[in-house]
């Protein structure tokens, strides 16, 4: 995972208890929460604007298949996940491609699986960016720069006429 803050260009620390270029070994059946509570994530964030859990990843196997997947479940109710342009509402999931970015408020984190042999374990590594991923890779940026939080009623987009600006 290589992730990235703007405030981190100022020095500040939100990244600080994330354990950047080595490589950690976690067994397959651990569910991986980042947020910003030490007690019950693997991975936090120094940040007030990051939920107490943010969100998690899991890793499973398709009925019938020796492919090992990763699902992202947004754990939030204050700020929707944005995965590869897709947005996640409180307890949505989706599963993960091999090469994703996944966004929530400022932060950015481009997410790439490698295969490997073993179903008991996997590998997590984090990298810090230097510069905006989004900017870095050419992802495409949504029409909201900043995600919106979640509600519980159902919205739906609204077509205005160029005109009415």
């Amino acid at each position: 995972m290589t992730i990235y803050h703007p405030s981190q260009q100022q020095g500040a620390a939100v990244f600080q208890a994330i354990p950047l270029n080595n490589r950690k070994k976690l067994s397959s059946s651990e569910v991986i929460k980042f947020g910003r509570n030490p007690n019950i994530c693997q991975y936090t964030f120094q940040d007030k604007q990051v939920s107490r859990v943010q969100f998690s990843l899991q890793l499973f196997k398709e009925l019938d298949s020796s492919v090992l997947s990763f699902e992202i479940k947004n754990l939030s109710k204050r700020t929707s996940l944005l995965v590869d342009n897709r947005e996640l509402g409180y307890l949505n999931k989706v599963d993960l491609p091999y090469r994703c970015m996944v966004r929530f408020g400022d932060y950015q984190f481009l997410l790439e699986k490698q295969d490997g042999e073993s179903l008991e374990f996997f590998e997590t590594q984090f990298f810090l960016s230097p510069r905006s991923l989004v900017q870095e890779v050419n992802w495409p940026v949504p029409e909201f720069s900043r995600l919106s939080s979640c509600s519980t009623q159902s919205t739906s987009p609204i077509e205005i006429d160029e005109n009415e600006f």
